[in-house]
């Protein structure tokens, strides 16, 4: 579980989470990363940590939920791994159901939003927009629509997401790119149990971009034909007048429609270099090679309760 200043939630959900698990298994352990929240999270997390159980894992620093998702699977043993967020809207039920999905044979099993009536029709559009261009016809990587990051995963999709190296992580992406068998359940988030969310209309937005430009090559394409469009409505143009003078005897026509269209296609010039920059931006991150995350603390076995550790 990523957390970001969530110590109100995690007394709660850790409560519900660990009795949920003790049903299911004996053998668990619920590990929380701290992407370096300023609250009192580690105050609200320590009695579980020294209960055993909860293993706490605190970031240096805040990387973002992709980053601490990483540290999180990178971190996590178990035969099978379950992510959810930490503010109790994801419903602990649901891992059963999980459960009983691989036991059946799936390597994966999403959890799906069932509606997204409470949102905003501004975050539906542009929810929409995102799954239209990521998934358009041909993609080699089809993203489930509207399956986020609640999910289970067999240890084969956790070394798989493990072997893969870039620094511009979206995750969503790199579950579905690594494959395997997987189902998908529907659910319907619950409301969020207390705070409020760290994720802003401008987060949403970045993390859109870095999943289009990570999976997608769209906007390069797109751009490329606009500019051959363009190109050829120049040309036609350019032979229109031509004609015209000759035919009619009119003169060339005069400034206003010149400098319309140095700034029209002066903007189009800039629009483009600027997607051509999202993508050289990205290159130059993952040549950098710098570490996704880096790792302040470590506390807590994660035994389950009732073992004891190896000598």
């Amino acid at each position: 579980m990523p957390a970001y200043n969530e110590a109100e939630n995690l007394p709660s959900l850790l409560t519900q989470l660990t009795a949920q698990l003790a049903l299911l298994t004996d053998r668990f352990e619920v590990l929380i990363v701290d992407d370096g929240s300023t609250d009192s999270t580690a105050e609200a997390i320590a009695p579980w940590v020294i209960q055993g159980g909860v293993r706490y894992l605190r970031l240096s620093r805040n990387f973002g939920k992709e980053h601490a998702l990483t540290a999180g699977i990178d971190h996590a043993r178990g035969e099978v791994v379950v992510l959810m967020d930490a503010d109790l809207q994801h419903p602990v039920e649901i891992v059963a159901k999980m459960l009983d999905a691989w036991q059946a044979g799936a390597d994966m099993v999403c959890a799906a939003r069932a509606s997204r009536a409470d949102e905003s029709w501004t975050k539906r559009a542009g929810t929409a927009l995102f799954y239209w261009i990521v998934n358009r016809k041909g993609s080699k990587v089809q993203i489930p629509v509207d399956a986020g990051d609640f999910r289970l995963m067999d240890r084969r999709v956790v070394d798989a997401l493990k072997s893969l190296p870039e620094r511009n992580r979206f995750m969503k992406g790199l579950y579905a790119w690594v494959g395997f068998r997987t189902e998908i359940i529907d659910y319907q988030p619950a409301e969020r149990h207390a705070g409020h969310s760290s994720f802003s209309l401008r987060s949403l937005a970045h993390l859109a971009l870095t999943g289009v430009t990570a999976f997608s090559n769209v906007p390069l394409r797109l751009w490329s034909a606009v500019g051959a469009v363009i190109a050829v409505g120049a040309i036609g143009f350019g032979v229109l007048i031509v004609i015209e003078h000759f035919v009619n005897g009119h003169d060339v026509p005069g400034w206003a429609t010149l400098v319309t269209s140095l700034m029209f296609f002066s903007g189009v010039q800039l629009l483009s270099i600027g997607i051509l920059g999202e993508y050289v931006g990205r290159i130059f991150d993952e040549v950098k090679q710098r570490p996704i995350y880096l790792v302040a603390s470590e506390q807590g076995s994660g035994l389950a309760q009732g073992e004891t550790p190896a000598p």
